[in-house]
């Protein structure tokens, strides 16, 4: 389970600092970031299949992937790419004076194409939204969309929702 920094040459990223909720609505609609770029490798995928149960032959089973499979070899799992996201949130955005913060849950997702064992994955993170509630948290609508090194389409975009205590 590599973690690689950027493509070479880049530099790493650093996370964005958000500040409580009046930063939270300043940036409502923009692009928070891009996060560094991780190794989607076999031995990451097998591993999440052996974790999860999910041992369907397009995940771990190379020899007939080469053989069978229309992507040309094995790809991750779908909940993999998804449970990467928050590894990979945490290099693009930081919300300050947060006491407690929960995953909320999605309201929308895709996948939109395949991540071939290999490759690269990063996420590019947009703040959606940003809603006040009544016990004192706050609902932020992320929208997530994961790319992968030399491909226009994504792999998925997701619309996470996020429930921070301020």
């Amino acid at each position: 389970m590599g973690r690689s920094g950027g493509r070479r040459g880049e530099q790493p990223v650093t996370a964005t600092r958000i500040d409580g909720l009046a930063g939270l609505e300043a940036r409502v609609g923009s692009e928070i970031g891009v996060s560094n770029w991780i190794d989607a490798d076999q031995p990451m995928i097998d591993a999440f299949a052996e974790t999860t149960g999910d041992h369907q032959w397009i995940h771990v089973d190379t020899e007939r992937c080469a053989r069978e499979s229309p992507f040309g070899g094995t790809i991750a799992h779908g909940f993999l790419i998804l449970s990467l996201g928050p590894r990979l949130a945490y290099d693009v955005v930081a919300i300050g004076g947060v006491k407690m913060g929960i995953n909320y849950g999605l309201d929308r997702l895709r996948f939109t194409s395949p991540l071939r064992s290999g490759s690269k994955l990063r996420l590019r993170v947009v703040l959606a939204g940003v809603d006040g509630k009544p016990d004192g948290s706050v609902l932020v609508r992320w929208t997530w969309t994961f790319e992968t090194e030399g491909q226009d389409r994504p792999v998925a975009v997701a619309e996470m929702l996020s429930k921070v205590y301020l």
